[in-house]
């Protein structure tokens, strides 16, 4: 097992084809088949990779387009312009991860400017790696609560111990924070049409805030982002947090406005909702984020995090609400 884990955290530049097929963007179809002619091709799974003069990738040739097209069509009329490809910085899980998500057989490998480097084949997704991958998949959902041991590792007691412990102190901060924050708004959380409906709003929070951690490792398996993509996903995540808040906050508010009698009430749950559910969701989206981004592992530590953030961000607009609507 530490073999292949040395395997995954890998340089792809390592493990790829350094001389993939190449064609000049200008070529017509005679042309690329005379060029394939002269140099014929090494790899086993053939993708012909369509480049300029200066190497930057700009499509892939199917061979079916290739044979069935006139001989004097040019190349750029039949490519196909988007192209998936795997960038240079990336390890070997990260390639996996392509292979698991786009279900192709080779991608191009490009470095920052888009230049073809390399090309990598499904040969690269061993058996052995393709074991580990289902083990993966099996333990995602706990790899959300702070879990990832090995069969190995979980029958040692000791080992177990340390490696879950920690994830569970988030819990316990997240715990203690919510209790000083109880303690700090007392004359709002003692009050009777208050205290009812804490566990309500933090239960909306927290699954709203992990719906969006797991939403956000599913499409981090595929590529590394970018901090333009986190902006841009992050913005439409609080859109959809703001929707869901509001939708449940009504509810529960209209419910409370019919059990309690008092208008504060509701609208005290409405806007502490819609607030919490909103903050919940950007939270949970934006830590899966941050961590890629900055080369940490996030499929462990998200989970934990986003929780404790979720519990203290709730309490925290739920009591102001309460202090200011109710008080």
């Amino acid at each position: 097992m530490s073999q292949v884990r040395q395997i995954l955290n890998d340089s792809v530049m390592l493990h790829c084809d350094k001389q993939p097929t190449r064609l000049q963007s200008n070529l017509t179809i005679s042309q690329a088949l005379q060029a394939l002619r002269d140099s014929p091709p090494t790899s086993r799974i053939l993708y012909l990779y369509v480049v300029e003069d200066n190497g930057k990738l700009v499509g892939v040739l199917p061979t079916r387009r290739l044979f069935q097209s006139p001989a004097e069509t040019p190349l750029a009329e039949i490519m196909i312009r988007k192209v998936i490809a795997i960038p240079s910085t990336a390890t070997v899980l990260d390639a996996c991860e392509f292979f698991t998500f786009h279900k192709l057989l080779a991608f191009p490998v490009t470095d920052e400017e888009s230049r073809l480097v390399g090309s990598v084949d499904v040969e690269l997704y061993t058996d052995e790696l393709s074991d580990l991958e289902r083990r993966e998949g099996n333990d995602a959902l706990f790899q959300l609560i702070g879990v990832h041991l090995s069969d190995a590792e979980q029958a040692k007691t000791g080992l177990a111990f340390r490696r879950r412990f920690p994830w569970l102190l988030c819990n316990v901060a997240g715990g203690l924070l919510a209790a000083v924050l109880a303690d700090i708004y007392s004359d709002v959380s003692t009050l009777i049409v208050v205290a009812p409906f804490i566990p309500i709003v933090l239960a909306l929070a927290e699954s709203v805030s992990i719906q969006s951690v797991s939403l956000a490792l599913q499409t981090l398996q595929a590529h590394q982002p970018s901090w333009r993509e986190l902006l841009s996903k992050f913005t439409r995540e609080l859109l959809v947090g703001l929707l869901l808040g509001s939708s449940c906050g009504l509810i529960v508010g209209v419910i409370a406005w019919a059990w309690k009698g008092q208008f504060a009430v509701a609208a005290s749950l409405f806007l502490g909702i819609s607030g919490a559910v909103t903050c919940a969701a950007g939270i949970g989206l934006a830590l899966p984020y941050l961590m890629r981004l900055l080369r940490k592992d996030p499929r462990v530590a998200a989970g934990p995090i986003a929780l404790a953030f979720a519990d203290m961000v709730c309490l925290f607009l739920y009591f102001n609400l309460g202090r200011w609507l109710l008080t």
